[in-house]
């Protein structure tokens, strides 16, 4: 456990200091997600500190998971210091090469800061990093978060351009 909280290390420019700034883009290790009978050792996850590091203004798509390790749950998920555009979803495991042409860019996505991740499912969301500073992503399920269903999201200073304006789906297409 870090002795020196994130907020403090990243107004110090020591993030590397007490966390890492290499969190994947990608699960570790893919497998059949929503199998009814997966191997124990996949319930135990790697306890550790991991932040994402985003430049100001990266377009980020978030794809939340549901799986049915330890019997499986729906998540509601929610994240510090953005609305977020909820631009798919769906039952079964994400397909990265096909759900993607499903997602809806055009019809007004829903907008908000929390999003409930269905039992077996997923959820597609995305975000303009346009708010400086650290903020916490994690399953609002208490017991969740002791098992590390958390991260934090750094996003770096940068110029403002345009209005201030919530972005909307189109700059997404």
């Amino acid at each position: 456990m870090p002795r020196t909280d994130i907020l403090g290390a990243n107004y110090r420019s020591a993030v590397g200091d007490v966390a890492k700034t290499d969190f994947p883009d990608n699960p570790p290790s893919s497998f059949n997600f929503t199998a009814d009978n997966l191997l124990p050792e996949l319930a135990l996850t790697a306890r550790g500190t991991a932040v994402k590091v985003l430049a100001y203004g990266t377009v980020v798509e978030v794809v939340f998971q549901g799986t049915t390790i330890l019997g499986g749950d729906s998540h509601p998920m929610h994240l510090h210091g953005f609305s977020f555009h909820v631009v798919g979803r769906g039952i079964g495991n994400f397909d990265r090469h096909q759900d993607p042409t499903k997602y809806n860019l055009v019809v007004d996505p829903p907008y908000q800061n929390r999003v409930s991740i269905p039992t077996n499912g997923w959820v597609a969301i995305r975000f303009r990093a346009e708010n400086p500073g650290v903020w916490f992503m994690h399953c609002h399920l208490e017991r969740h978060m002791v098992w590390g269903m958390e991260t934090v999201f750094i996003v770096k200073n940068g110029k403002e351009k345009g209005s201030k304006g919530h972005a909307t789906a189109s700059k997404y297409a």
